[in-house]
């Protein structure tokens, strides 16, 4: 199901790969319980948050790892901006289907880069891989988009299924009626494995709670 590619492993060889893969979910626009535990999360974080700048959110040693990488493409870490919004500005989680609400608390919990895609349109395998510079996608936005080199990108047998610099596609999108999901995490350098971990038992512990009846289909760390 899951190839690492020996690009990857020599252009990043300390990085990882998280994937979490769950069938039997729902994914319903809106969870009463999700609502409680945004609030929730929102207020952890300004505490845990508390004093930080932009400047020091970049020592924090998830976020400095991922903007070392996105740096080099003269990008910022679109989670660390949203960690800023909601812990300097005091703004609200944004809403969406409860599939993606599941993976966006991991993320900002645990700072770690995730997309999710519907499995039933995933076509095997999974490669994780170096772009060239010359793939093409349409991302979820709709718009197409040339990759850069060298930024990390993951595939299945048809294309493009997300990239680090530009993220998840549209084909493969999380919709109302997903029934089987795929979250995949990267782990840029400097990012542990056990973080890793910890992230996606995150997220399968979110589902649950809308998917009691969720079960796993794959669940592992990868490294390079």
């Amino acid at each position: 199901m899951i190839i690492l590619s020996e690009d990857w492993k020599s252009t990043y060889p300390t990085a990882s790969l998280g994937i979490l893969a769950l069938e039997n979910v729902s994914n319903p626009q809106h969870h009463e319980v999700f609502h409680a535990q945004k609030e929730a999360l929102e207020g952890e974080l300004r505490g845990r948050y508390a004093g930080y700048d932009r400047e020091k959110f970049r020592t924090h040693p998830q976020l400095a790892s991922y903007h070392s990488y996105y740096k080099r493409f003269k990008k910022t870490y679109h989670v660390q901006l949203q960690l800023e919004s909601i812990v300097l500005k005091e703004k609200s989680l944004p809403q969406a289907a409860a599939l993606v609400e599941a993976m966006f608390m991991a993320e900002l919990e645990h700072s770690l880069l995730t997309a999710g895609h519907d499995l039933d349109e995933v076509e095997l395998p999974v490669t994780i891989d170096v772009a060239e510079g010359n793939e093409h996608y349409v991302r979820i936005n709709g718009h197409e988009q040339r990759l850069k080199a060298k930024d990390m990108m993951i595939t299945d047998a048809r294309g493009v299924l997300s990239s680090i610099i530009y993220g998840p596609d549209q084909r493969t999108k999380i919709k109302p009626s997903t029934t089987r999901v795929l979250f995949t995490t990267y782990g840029t350098p400097g990012i542990h494995p056990s973080d890793m971990w910890a992230h996606i038992d995150t997220i399968r512990e979110n589902v649950s709670v809308i998917s009691p009846e969720a079960e796993i289909i794959l669940r592992d760390v990868y490294t390079a």
